[in-house]
């Protein structure tokens, strides 16, 4: 029987589901957010009174089994992300699911196995893909402005004091277990993946440098060759004197320069022109996102993010890492 509205469930109501995606299964038209679960109960009641959500528990699978429920959020921490999709696919429930999507390329594997034998539908929280800016820097490059590209590069150095980062009370992102390996794993899913979403299928993989700190990956550098010919460099420093966000995407003609945390894109031509575009994110920054996997969900479009493309960022961050 085909949906005529999608009733969310979110297993981890913390920092994310705040602002940048929980109003927005609210907001979003034949959607609606009708419960919520944390551990904490005092916390996941005052969620839900704040966000007007009729329901909360304490209990994941009570959430992904209540039969009012037809599709579940899963934004806790990466290491439980492949158990809880599991109980949602066994439950028969869609599941938009937080990136990273697994803790490495192992459980990507077995998740997109699983995926691919059931009729349950799946998409990856890579909702940049879907925002302004970055919907711009792809139809620049999808209308040849700089010509054929040859070379992308990203280049993120942050202090100790990251800015970029999410913070909580427990900062679960330095443990791997948890997180899959420190502050690399929590903000670079986003960005590779916008290569990959850029540039297509991947040729080779390069092994990058890692330099490590209580394994938390504080410097990782790699690099990618696309099958079109495209060459990507990737560097995050997590432990550098001054911060920076760059990327710079070189074609025949020119050049586009962006910041992943800023609303600008730079184009330069070979004949020196120069054009700035600027750009305002949503309130709710994952709500385009949310609005097309409802679409999804729905029957009436397709799958914005599918396993199989957050597998290949997996594969690429893994490789990164030196993760065999």
């Amino acid at each position: 029987m085909a949906l005529k509205n999608i009733n969310w469930g979110i297993v981890g109501c913390g920092d994310v589901a705040e602002i940048k995606s929980g109003p927005a299964f609210q907001k979003v038209e034949n959607s609606s957010l009708i419960s919520v679960m944390r551990r904490n109960e005092e916390k996941v009641k005052d969620f839900a009174a704040r966000h007007h959500v009729p329901n909360y528990t304490t209990s994941a699978s009570e959430l992904i089994n209540d039969k009012k429920v037809n599709a579940v959020y899963i934004a806790t921490p990466p290491s439980s992300h492949l158990n809880y999709t599991k109980q949602a696919i066994q439950a028969g429930k869609n599941v938009y699911l937080e990136k990273p999507m697994v803790l490495n390329s192992k459980e990507a594997d077995e998740l997109l196995g699983i995926v691919s034998q059931s009729n349950v539908k799946v998409t990856v929280a890579h909702y940049r893909r879907n925002l302004p800016l970055f919907i711009k820097v792809k139809e620049l490059l999808e209308a040849n402005v700089i010509g054929k590209v040859s070379l992308a590069e990203i280049d993120i150095a942050q202090s100790r004091n990251a800015s970029l980062i999410a913070k909580t009370d427990e900062n679960w992102r330095l443990n791997p277990e948890i997180s899959g390996g420190g502050y690399f794993h929590d903000i670079a899913p986003h960005q590779i993946d916008l290569m990959y979403h850029y540039f297509g299928e991947v040729a080779k993989i390069s092994k990058g440098n890692v330099l490590s700190s209580v394994s938390s990956n504080d410097v990782v550098i790699g690099e990618v060759e696309f099958k079109n010919g495209v060459q990507f460099k990737g560097s995050w420093n997590f432990a550098a004197s001054e911060d920076s966000d760059r990327c710079t995407i070189t074609g025949k003609k020119g050049t586009i320069t962006l910041s992943f945390y800023s609303d600008e894109i730079s184009v330069e031509t070979n004949n020196n022109k120069i054009e700035t575009f600027r750009f305002k994110n949503p309130k709710h920054v994952q709500q385009p996102m949310i609005e097309q996997v409802v679409g999804y969900f729905l029957g009436e479009s397709e799958n914005p993010c599918p396993v199989g493309e957050a597998a290949v960022v997996t594969k690429i961050m893994d490789t990164f890492c030196g993760i065999e």
